[in-house]
């Protein structure tokens, strides 16, 4: 595939395994177990796309106290044995990165082991080998721009030559904050009931992994 980017900058969760509707239930029902009761709408617009920080500061705020010690290891013990019994990667996916002639790498808000298992349970671990940036890695999360211009950096990409495949707000915000390209993709089961609304003309929205395939032909 030709293209003028020398960079492509994957999310995770959203755009290259298709796992909101897992995760954000998972979330869910383990902040309920920690005494936080919340609905699904509230997940998904407070926490998609963003740092296990940021839920750690939003129960504070709202229950009183700090969560337990014990919380992240139980929504991760919980969220990796519903990834092995249902998490698929993205349809179409494999064939697009089979095809990519640049670099690209994933750059994530998930921490390094949620990253890891993800990638090993969907197949995708051998394309990412040496090239996965986690939220851990850098002072602040998305939508700072910090995670994408660390990810350009180490692989040696100018900003202005990188591309953004993204799914959430957070995330789209992050990769126009780091100065780079960024297209929207929309093709995971979190969108199906309620299709997002594009509130910026200026990013490209991508409904399945075989458009942006055709979309990087083209350019």
């Amino acid at each position: 595939m030709a293209h003028p980017f020398d960079l492509i900058i994957f999310d995770c969760d959203g755009v290259l395994i298709d796992s909101e509707v897992i995760s954000t239930g998972t979330l869910r029902a383990t902040l309920a177990a920690h005494g936080l009761n919340v609905d699904i709408d509230y997940v998904k617009k407070t926490y998609l796309g963003r740092s296990l920080s940021v839920v750690e500061s939003d129960y504070q705020r709202l229950v009183g106290r700090e969560l337990a010690e014990g919380f992240e290891g139980d929504f991760l013990e919980r969220l990796f044995a519903a990834y092995r019994r249902e998490l698929q990667p993205m349809p179409g996916v494999k064939e697009l990165l089979s095809g990519l002639m640049r670099p690209f790498c994933m750059a994530t808000s998930s921490g390094e082991k949620r990253a890891t298992v993800s990638l090993e349970v969907t197949g995708l671990a051998p394309f990412f080998a040496g090239r996965v940036f986690c939220a851990s890695m850098v002072a602040r999360g998305k939508p700072a721009p910090d995670l994408f211009l660390y990810a350009a950096e180490r692989l040696g990409a100018r900003p202005a030559r990188c591309l953004v495949i993204e799914d959430s707000e957070v995330g789209l915000l992050a990769g126009k904050n780091a100065g780079m390209e960024v297209w929207r993709f929309v093709g995971g089961s979190h969108f199906k009931a309620q299709p997002p609304i594009n509130r910026d003309s200026d990013i490209r929205v991508f409904g399945s992994m075989e458009a942006v395939a055709a979309a990087l032909r083209e350019d």
